[in-house]
């Protein structure tokens, strides 16, 4: 039975139809139909509608008291995600920004992958858009021209790499129009194709030649505002010491269990010895890539029939994922969403670095997991079912610390069932686990500007020792590698927030064991699911 809305549910809802108008490209990710049409604005004043929303959605929630405790929740998780968000806008730490991988460039581009172009219909909207690129490309450059007078500074760094994607960034937008074929759109595509290509290339020249000499070769931000960033991505504030501190005494206790597994897949080589032996090892290799994807979809498959029989209730409109390739070629691999109708499916995307020519099952296996079934696509998609919430708690109430801890509690979770039982998949959870605790030290390191261990050479922490340190750390493809730490300092805060959200849900675990020692662990995790996404002290509150 649906629950009759309140006027909190009106107050999130219209926040939501106000987001997405003023940016359609969130409205795509959020499957929310009505936008796909158009792009957003990225100018001082597109953002600036934006901000005035935020703050206006706040304003109306402090007015309106809450009906019933889905109310009581809406209220505590909405002004918080509002209130962390205005102060990144206050800070004017959103216009303009340029980093690797979730930046206007990256948005532009991406947004095509989930545009669907088999009908006239579909293609007539995914023209309609490729028209807008280079209007949203003058949106980029005027952000980009405001952040270079009001600051504060961008890094070499980024706005080098950013402008290599912009150079390519129209042949992954186009690689998805192949299905366009009739003669009248054929030349209309091949137009478009010319005038997003002069826009991107106008954008690579002003990141070259206007941007780039004025970037601080400094890739740390300081205390003061990465406590800004932190907070927005994990949703409650953190003592930055106190996380360095436990993300070494993370890293050491994993290195610990894969010292003791490493003895049974290589006796006496240690560590590296065994991961060289798995990456030899022919049962877990694949040379192509679309039979890596086959085998992802079908773990997949399985994962969701299986362990949704016993340790989870999941609704039957969840049982499809896809898993696809991506047209970028990051190597990342990434979740989104169901649309709101449910006729796009839940996706699982898989972008391969160019380079990469060989695929080692044993790393991805958890992946796997922490993308669909129990991690994104359960929680994500538990949310988006459910006749309690309202239409922004189903699709934009998400941080990154609820969310990406749910997916890596999720990695350890699979463990305790029994998926990783195979000493490889299981050192590849475990080597996961160790790139969320590395990056911990990584980036809180680098841009609060502490101490580094001696292992890299002590002194303050730089991008050279954290490469140092990742490297021998994980045993990620070292192209993908190098873009995670390219990540890690552009977009900082975020990575972190990952194995922060994590101890946050096993310790909600723990309290709610102790507090009903008479429900199981599928009546914590239902529990958990319906709530959807909020934030980390709110989770802490509802679960204890």
């Amino acid at each position: 039975m649906t629950r009759a809305a309140t006027g909190v549910d009106h107050i999130a809802d219209g926040y939501l139809e106000r987001s997405c108008a003023l940016n359609p490209i969130e409205a795509t990710h959020l499957g929310v139909t009505g936008h796909d049409h158009l792009l957003t604005d990225f100018s001082p004043a597109g953002e600036a509608d934006r901000a005035t929303a935020r703050g206006d959605a706040l304003a109306a929630l402090a007015g309106e008291p809450a009906a019933d405790d889905v109310d009581r929740v809406t209220v505590a998780t909405m002004s918080d995600q509002l209130r962390r968000s205005l102060a990144i806008d206050d800070a004017g730490l959103r216009l303009g920004e340029v980093n690797v991988i979730e930046s206007p460039l990256q948005s532009v581009r991406d947004v095509f992958d989930l545009m669907p172009t088999s009908t006239a219909a579909e293609q007539d909207i995914f023209l309609a858009r490729l028209a807008q690129i280079p209007g949203s490309v003058d949106s980029i450059i005027s952000g980009l021209r405001y952040r270079l007078e009001s600051g504060p500074p961008l890094t070499s760094r980024q706005v080098g790499l950013v402008a290599e994607q912009a150079d390519t960034a129209t042949a992954s937008i186009f690689s998805n129009a192949s299905a366009i074929e009739s003669t009248d759109q054929v030349d209309l595509l091949d137009d478009l194709r010319g005038r997003v290509g002069t826009a991107m290339t106008t954008l690579a020249a002003v990141l070259r030649e206007e941007v780039l000499p004025r970037t601080t070769d400094v890739d740390a931000v300081g205390r003061d505002r990465y406590q800004l960033h932190s907070a927005e991505f994990v949703g409650t504030d953190i003592d930055v010491d106190d996380a360095y501190a436990w993300g070494l005494d993370l890293l050491e206790s994993i290195v610990a269990e894969q010292e003791m597994l490493a003895e049974q897949i290589a006796p006496g080589e240690g560590i590296a010895g065994a991961l060289a032996a798995l990456n030899a090892d022919p049962r877990y290799q694949m040379t192509d890539r679309n039979a890596f994807v086959a085998w992802m979809q079908d773990l997949s498959d399985r994962a969701t029939a299986e362990v949704g029989a016993v340790h989870f209730d999941i609704p039957a409109e969840l049982t499809a994922l896809e898993c696809r390739l991506a047209p970028s070629a990051t190597g990342i691999i990434y979740y989104t969403m169901p649309s709101e109708n449910l006729s796009r499916p839940g996706r699982m995307w898989w972008s391969v670095p160019q380079q990469q020519n060989v695929f080692h099952t044993w790393q991805e296996t958890t992946t796997v997991f922490h993308e669909g079934v129990p991690g994104h696509h359960l929680q994500l998609g538990s949310a988006m079912v459910s006749p309690e919430l309202n239409r922004w708690r189903k699709l934009a109430s998400f941080t990154s610390g609820h969310g990406e801890g749910w997916a890596l509690y999720a990695e350890r979770l699979m463990g305790e069932l029994g998926w990783l039982d195979d000493a490889g998949d299981r050192m590849g959870m475990l080597d996961s686990q160790r790139l969320r605790a590395a990056r911990v030290v990584v980036d809180i390191g680098v841009h609060c500007g502490l101490q580094a261990p001696r292992s890299v050479g002590g002194g303050i922490w730089d991008a050279e020792k954290a490469w140092a340190f990742l490297a021998a750390a994980v045993a990620m493809d070292r192209t993908v590698l190098r873009f995670e730490l390219n990540r890690y300092l552009g977009w900082p805060g975020q990575a972190p927030s990952y194995a922060l959200g994590q101890r946050v849900w096993q310790q909600a675990r723990t309290t709610y064991a102790r507090t009903n020692p008479t429900h199981s662990l599928k009546d914590f995790h239902n529990k958990a699911l319906a709530l959807g996404g909020v934030s980390l002290d709110v989770l802490q509150a509802e679960l204890g």
